[in-house]
């Protein structure tokens, strides 16, 4: 039988080995940030205000980090079919990962191919919302006479909430 000091060295060797061979492995999982509804519904209310100020009829989508409607609203006297094109919007903000504006300098190559995937419209008028430097989802506006009202107005209702997503843990 080995003396006992002697077996604490094989254990601690033993030990240590195992933690370095699990330490330099890849991680199986990954935390996220989620966009709550609660948070999308309030950028859909600050951002109707601010378009509703300017005077612009729109309507507003919230889409989450995989191009899921979370919040939505279309103002009164906005056509039926800004709905579709605001969401259509903000999923190309969740394929690009940057504002359709940017895009559209970005990709000019392949804009026409891009506008003829289905749930995609490279369009100005829509943001990405981040949180802690990571795309959460996206905000999409149509209505207003322009895409950079569009944009404009998706910028006031993001501008409000910007800090605590920007610190969020």
């Amino acid at each position: 039988m080995l003396p006992i000091s002697k077996r604490l060295h094989k254990v601690v060797a033993v030990l240590f080995f195992l933690f370095l061979n699990t330490a330099g492995q890849a991680k199986e999982l990954i935390n996220v940030n989620i966009l709550l509804p609660e948070l999308a519904l309030e950028i859909v209310e600050k951002t109707l205000k601010a378009c509703r100020k300017s005077g612009f009829q729109v309507s507003v989508v919230v889409v989450d980090r995989s191009g899921i409607p979370q919040a939505l609203v279309r103002d009164v006297y906005a056509s039926q079919f800004t709905l579709q094109i605001a969401q259509r919007k903000a999923n190309a903000v969740i394929l690009s990962g940057v504002s359709t504006a940017e895009f559209r300098v970005n990709r000019k190559n392949i804009m026409n191919e891009i506008n003829q995937v289905e749930g995609i419209l490279v369009l100005d008028g829509a943001l990405p919302i981040t949180a802690a430097g990571s795309v959460i989802g996206a905000i999409g506006v149509s209505g207003a006479p322009g895409g950079k009202q569009d944009e404009a107005c998706a910028h006031a209702g993001l501008q409000d909430i910007q800090d605590r997503l920007d610190f969020t843990d």
